[in-house]
């Protein structure tokens, strides 16, 4: 029997290649009937590319035209709510290029046109589809998600709306489920028998401490068990002058050390953004917190704690000690979890 199609699929380029890594690391390679592909590429290639003669008279369509990578970006986006979807200036460049936050509401459109053309296609290819990172998804995609859930095909997504540090795109559609807040769209789909939600609150990564440290940051969302019990003699969360951070480093067997940009200062120390560390497993993490980040570490107040999803990324990226370089002499140990 001829082994099933099975796409695995995430947002950002990083992630792909940690997927691809993890097939490598358990089977040698990525299996032949398995495509890991970034989001976009797919939906370009297998949901714009087949049928856009339904949408549009030009011809093939080129690539995605990132908008927030246009020089005068706000200024476009203005400009394209005012173009008719009947226009092909809504979805398309002038060298025919499709925007990125008009992809998907481009294939729900041509899947309409084609009277489900679009889709049919789709479960004739893959059995199975698994879409990571799905916090991460915003505008249309959401709208196309759920035209997959109701497919003939299997879909399984998974995601931590806590780490919701990108977004695919910023479409003003469905903006109110955007980043964390997308565990409302999915109430909403699974109220309409459409999706099952399993909630696994669980994390083999990190101990108990950093859980309990993270959760803090989201009091809203149900509490972490940790399922790692190895204990180091310096496990939990801990705070660190600037001086003190050489010999850290040094004791501690170079922890990675995290920054919010490569703006942020890191004492000449070399360091990783937040966001590219995401999906990644360290042993130790040093981190160099935003002003906003200080306060809510003075505070323990989540609304000052400003991004809040790259404090809880960077902090949940350590099996067993995350420190902060705070320099401040007005925090003290009891601002921490530690052991």
């Amino acid at each position: 029997m001829k082994k099933q199609k099975v796409l695995v699929t995430t947002y950002t380029n990083e992630n792909l290649d940690q997927i691809k890594a993890f097939f490598v690391e358990k089977t040698g390679c990525v299996p032949a009937n398995i495509t890991v592909q970034s989001w976009f590429s797919f939906l370009l290639q297998e949901g714009v590319r087949p049928y856009q003669n339904h949408m549009t008279e030009r011809g093939r369509i080129g690539s995605i035209f990132f908008i927030e990578n246009a020089k005068d970006s706000h200024k476009l986006r203005n400009k394209l709510r005012y173009i008719a979807e009947s226009d092909d200036g809504h979805y398309l460049t002038k060298k025919n290029y499709i925007y990125d936050d008009k992809v998907s509401k481009f294939i729900c459109k041509c899947n309409e046109q084609s009277k489900g053309l679009v889709i049919k296609r789709l479960e004739n290819i893959y059995s199975s589809i698994f879409i990571d990172e799905l916090q991460d998804f915003a505008g249309y995609d959401l709208d196309l998600l759920e035209v997959l859930f109701n497919s003939k095909i299997n879909i399984a997504a998974v995601g931590d709306p806590r780490q919701a540090t990108y977004s695919t795109n910023k479409a003003s559609k469905n903006k109110q489920y955007s980043r964390s807040n997308i565990f409302s769209w999915l109430k909403e789909v699974e109220s309409k028998n459409e999706i099952i939600i399993e909630e696994q609150n669980e994390s083999q990564r990190c101990n108990q401490y950093i859980c309990d440290f993270a959760d803090k940051l989201f009091p809203d969302l149900p509490p972490t068990v940790s399922k790692n019990k190895c204990l180091t003699g310096h496990d939990g969360i801990f705070y660190l002058q600037n001086n003190e951070v050489n010999d850290y480093i040094s004791t501690y067997n170079n922890p990675v050390i995290l920054r919010y940009s490569i703006k942020t200062n890191t004492l000449g120390f070399p360091a990783i953004n937040i966001g590219v560390s995401k999906g990644r497993t360290y042993e130790r993490v040093l981190i160099f917190p935003t002003q906003p980040m200080l306060e809510y570490l003075k505070t323990g107040d989540p609304s000052k704690a400003g991004d809040r999803s790259k404090l809880y990324v960077a902090v949940t990226r350590a099996k067993y000690s995350a420190a902060f370089v705070v320099d401040d002499k007005s925090l003290t140990k009891s601002n921490f979890s530690t052991i």
